[in-house]
């Protein structure tokens, strides 16, 4: 079968190289985003797809709009390939690519469809609290991750599970049910199923304000926006701010679910939580742990934090390193 791979970031990766290493299949050649300027250089830098594809002396096409190029709209419909497979490419297809390839453009969406629609399944899904996600393969059609499903797979997300780590393990389970996705394609023995519409969510790109931490919101709620926008939540800090990397919720709801340390110092934190103190406000210092703070409902215990232009460091260093008093607030 021969195939054009869509894709850009290190997700997409494991499916290129489960594709370029299957017998069944032929990867013709890779569309990928432009190079970006990177690092303390900032030098151009190519994407981990376009990374892979050089490894394996594959063409490689980097259109800044690949709706509107014409080089790159003519390759594509010179390549006659079978199927166009689309894992996080970053730009929307046209409905005259869509209708190049035989088999279609087959897309892996890291959600259960048709929850969780857009740019950032895996982020928002954790940010909501989900215990569950998966990948979708399906059929692409014009809109935004509406096309008709083929194939799904899922996994649990844990309590202390952020972005990356459930990406990590998505990743893989996309390469694995793509190959599956067009074997059966390829067999006719699968059917696409309309998505349900009325039970669609959406997952928009992330925004700058997505992530400060509102003190006014519950512990659970706050460690799910942390890890779910990992690392970069922050909050107010004297007369800076703070990124709050690492945190574990200390409520009844999710005792059982804390690390062992954490649950036997309950006897220590378990009494800061009848404090009537407001949202925002250090009720403690958990000794070898980090600083308490007070939400709306429970309390949230910093793990991890990094001050402007240092070093990521442990709670517990931090409230050494600033000094950190009981009642301080975070609200600035």
């Amino acid at each position: 079968m021969k195939l054009i791979f869509f894709g850009t970031p290190q997700f997409a990766v494991p499916t290129l190289e489960r594709l370029i290493q299957h017998p069944k299949f032929e990867v013709m050649a890779v569309v990928t985003q432009p190079d970006k300027r990177r690092g303390r250089g900032n030098e151009l830098s190519p994407s981990p797809v376009k990374a892979i594809a050089l490894q394996h002396h594959l063409p490689i096409w980097q259109p800044r709009s690949v709706k509107k190029s014409a080089e790159t709209l003519d390759l594509l419909r010179n390549s006659r390939a079978d199927a166009f497979v689309v894992v996080a490419y970053g730009q929307i297809l046209s409905q005259e690519i869509l209708d190049m390839p035989r088999l279609g453009c087959i897309n892996g969406h890291a959600s259960i469809l048709p929850a969780y629609r857009g740019a950032a399944p895996i982020q928002w899904s954790i940010y909501h609290g989900e215990t569950e996600t998966g990948i979708t393969t399906m059929l692409m059609d014009a809109g935004m991750d509406t096309g008709p499903m083929l194939l799904k797979a899922t996994t649990p997300i844990g309590l202390f599970d952020t972005a990356i780590d459930v990406a990590k393990v998505l990743a893989v389970q996309a390469a694995d049910l793509l190959v599956e996705t067009l074997l059966g394609l390829e067999q006719s023995t699968i059917q696409p199923i309309p998505q349900d519409p009325e039970q669609a969510t959406y997952a928009p790109l992330i925004k700058k304000e997505d992530y400060r931490l509102d003190w006014t919101r519950s512990a659970i709620a706050l460690h799910n926006q942390v890890r779910g926008f990992y690392p970069n939540c922050m909050t107010a800090f004297r007369d800076t701010s703070l990124k709050v990397i690492a945190t574990a919720p200390l409520t009844s709801a999710v005792f059982s679910k804390l690390p062992e340390d954490l649950q036997q110092a309950a006897a220590t934190w378990q009494p800061w939580l009848s404090e009537k103190v407001a949202p925002g406000t250090v009720v403690g210092l958990l000794k070898h742990h980090g600083p308490v703070i007070q939400t709306a409902e429970g309390l949230l215990l910093l793990r991890e934090v990094q001050l402007p232009g240092k070093r990521a460091q442990t709670g517990w260093d931090f409230v050494n390193g600033t000094h950190l008093t009981e009642g301080e607030s975070l609200l600035g």
